[in-house]
C-alpha cells in the first residue's frame, strides 16, 4: 500500500499561504506532538522559511513528553521558539500569544519609537487533524472556525483577530504533493492526518503493531493482554463474524482508534 493524499483544496491553500504570507510576521507552526518531526511539511517549510517561525506540540497530553524533551533544542533560535500545547483547554493560549509578541519584538519596537502600536500578524500552518482550528478557537476564545477529528474540515485561510493587536490567519491543514518516505506516510496515517476512505486498514494497522511492539511494547501488554498480531487482538477482543472467523477489519480499526483516541498511553512514534 502506497499512501498518498493530496487533493485539489491543499494545493490552492499552499498558494494562498504563499500569497498571504507577505502580511505575516510570525509563523505559528502546529506539530502533532505524537510525531513532531514526521508532521512537519517540507513545502510549507521551504515557503515559511525566512519568517520566525513558533512550533506548538499540540496533543501534548497524548505524547511521550520524555521523548519530545529530547529534540526541542532543534526547534529554538533567535528566529524559532516553541511551546508544548494541549489545544483542548480552553484559556491557556496566553503563552502562544506571548511568544509570538517576542518573536515579533523587532517590529513593536520600530513601531514604538514611532509613537504607534503595532499591529502584529501570525499565520497558523499545520497538517490535517493537528488541532490547529481546535487551537485557533482557543486563541480567539470562542469559536469561529469549524472542527472536527478528520482530515480536511477546513479548507480556506481566514483572518481573524485574536486580542490586543494580534491578528492570525487561519489555513487549512496541508501535506505535500508526493510523500515519498512511506514511513512518514504511515505515521501521517496513524493519527489521522491521511483521509481514511483511501486507507487498507488491516495493513497499515499490521504496520503500526510492529512498530509498537519495537518501541512501546508495554502498550500492547497493557491493553490487549499481550497480544501482538490482529488475530491475537481479535480473538482476545472477540471480534469474531457470524461465520466463526475472526473479524480482521474492524479489529485492525480499533487498534488505531485505540491509537488516536490515547486509549494505548502516551507514545511518540518519530
Amino acid at each position: 500500500m502506497k499512501i498518498n493524499w493530496f487533493p485539489g483544496h491543499m494545493y490552492k491553500a499552499l498558494r494562498d499561504i504563499s500569497e498571504n504570507l507577505k502580511k505575516v510576521d510570525v509563523v505559528t507552526y502546529i506539530l502533532d506532538a505524537r510525531i513532531p518531526l514526521s508532521s512537519i511539511n517540507p513545502t510549507l517549510d521551504t515557503i515559511t522559511q525566512n519568517k520566525p517561525v513558533l512550533y506548538v506540540f499540540n496533543k501534548i497530553d497524548m505524547a511521550d513528553e520524555s521523548k519530545i524533551k529530547a529534540i526541542l533544542p532543534k526547534f529554538k533560535s533567535a528566529k524559532s521558539d516553541y511551546v508544548l500545547f494541549n489545544s483542548t483547554l480552553s484559556g491557556k493560549s496566553d503563552v502562544i500569544l506571548s511568544k509570538i509578541k517576542r518573536l515579533a519584538q523587532e517590529k513593536i519596537d520600530r513601531y514604538k519609537a514611532k509613537g504607534v502600536k503595532a499591529t502584529i500578524r501570525s499565520m497558523v500552518v499545520g497538517i490535517p487533524n493537528c488541532g490547529k482550528s481546535t487551537l485557533v478557537n482557543n486563541l480567539c476564545k470562542k469559536a469561529k472556525t469549524i472542527t472536527g477529528d478528520r482530515a480536511g474540515v477546513t479548507k480556506r485561510g481566514q483572518w481573524l483577530s485574536v486580542g490586543d493587536c494580534i491578528e492570525i490567519y487561519d489555513t487549512p491543514g496541508t501535506l505535500y504533493p508526493n510523500i515519498e518516505n512511506q514511513d512518514v506516510a504511515k505515521k501521517l496515517a496513524y493519527v489521522g492526518s491521511v483521509r481514511d476512505e483511501i486507507l487498507d486498514f488491516v495493513e497499515l494497522s499490521m504496520e503500526f503493531l510492529a512498530l509498537l511492539e519495537k518501541t512501546y511494547p508495554e502498550a500492547l501488554e497493557k491493553r490487549y493482554g499481550g497480544a501482538k498480531t490482529l488475530e491475537e487482538i481479535a480473538a482476545f477482543r472477540k471480534f469474531v463474524s457470524n461465520g466463526g472467523e475472526v473479524d480482521l477489519e474492524r479489529t485492525a480499526k480499533s487498534v488505531i482508534d485505540d491509537f488516536r483516541k490515547g486509549r494505548l498511553g502516551k507514545l511518540m512514534l518519530d
